[in-house]
């Protein structure tokens, strides 16, 4: 009865586990044309899926109120856009010197041009009683600038 408990408790864990393991074992079932799908779950049914569920935890009244603060947007979208991609370039410049595998740079360099994780802007910001609507309208918004347009890579690439 101790492990069943255990394992209650544990469910994600083991839940993760038995996800890596399945993988390992049958990778054909996450590639791209697979039966998964990922191209669309991924990119477009989960990331809605996130975006649905946080949207029934707010009120409308919050999130209306929240798409006013224009000032607070910009300032987002910049910091995540510009300031925090040109930051990471510059220390890329730094880090080119040394000799540091290339590849690595370049995957550092990829990393630093893309919009925080859907899951975390929204979680933390909403675990450190932060403007939950606010975050989910800048991380919606920031997602769809760099899928759509890609706006902060082309700022790294030029």
């Amino acid at each position: 009865m101790r492990l069943l408990e255990r394992m209650r408790k544990e469910w994600f864990m083991i839940g993760i586990v038995l996800a890596i393991a399945g993988a390992k074992l049958k990778p054909s079932i996450g590639v791209n044309g697979g039966p998964l799908k990922p191209e669309i779950t991924v990119s477009y049914i989960a990331v809605a899926t996130i975006f649905f569920n946080s949207g029934l935890s707010l009120k409308t009244e919050e999130l209306t109120s929240a798409l006013v603060h224009i000032k607070l947007h910009l300032f987002i979208q910049i910091f995540t856009l510009a300031f925090f991609p040109a930051t990471i370039w510059l220390f890329l410049q730094l880090l080119s010197i040394t000799p540091i595998n290339e590849w690595l740079l370049k995957g550092l360099q990829t990393v630093g041009c893309m919009p925080p994780p859907v899951s975390s802007a929204v979680i933390l910001t909403k675990a450190v009683g932060g403007n939950e609507a606010a975050a989910i309208f800048n991380s919606a918004f920031g997602s769809f600038l760099v899928s759509k347009h890609g706006l902060t890579c082309l700022l790294l690439l030029l």
